[in-house]
């Protein structure tokens, strides 16, 4: 006898998921940043949900350039990943053949579980149906479990780097390295 598997998938997402990233992105980002920014610097409540799902819907329904997409991770039809994918940006890129892994978020709560490995396959493949030859994704230089997830599916730091100021004063600062993969 088998045991039941999983109802999960990968697609690209919908307008209708706007408001499941939202949710699932301002609930992700204490984790992500924590220890740079302050617990009270985070948008919380109704409002911050509101907004940020308008952004989202805005994003899903406009996104500027067709090669910019999102996917989103389900469980049965319940968001619980999602990744951002389009032309790289950075000056040493050639937005024509590379591409850039914009954010790769899995639910915390649903980590280990198969999300981020479907979700970053799909990505690739997405990245490469769209013509890039390599990817690259910018990571917090302290994020070594997405550092390491992503040094096990081909993925390793190019010797770029930066430091982002979060709040235009100096005072919130991330240091990220840049990551890259083949695609072909």
């Amino acid at each position: 006898m088998s045991s039941p598997t999983a109802d999960v998938s990968v697609r690209v997402a919908w307008a209708d998921d706007a408001a499941a990233i939202a949710e699932l992105q301002l609930r992700s980002w204490p984790g992500l940043y924590a220890g740079v920014v302050p617990p009270e610097a985070f948008p919380t409540g109704p409002d911050a949900l509101a907004a940020a799902a308008r952004a989202w819907a805005e994003s899903l329904t406009k996104p500027g350039d067709a090669r910019n997409r999102v996917l989103v991770a389900l469980e049965r039809n319940r968001v619980v990943g999602f990744a951002i994918t389009g032309p790289a940006a950075d000056p040493d890129c050639d937005p024509v053949a590379d591409a850039e892994l914009r954010e790769l978020t899995v639910d915390p709560d649903e980590r280990g579980r198969g999300h981020g490995s479907r979700l970053l396959q799909a990505a690739a493949d997405t990245m490469v149906a769209d013509r890039f030859t390599r990817a690259v994704l910018w990571a917090n230089a302290g994020d070594d479990a997405l550092r390491a997830f992503l040094a096990g599916a081909g993925w390793a730091p190019d010797q770029a780097h930066r430091e982002l100021d979060l709040d235009g004063t100096g005072a919130t600062t991330v240091k990220q390295v840049r990551l890259h993969t083949a695609l072909t």
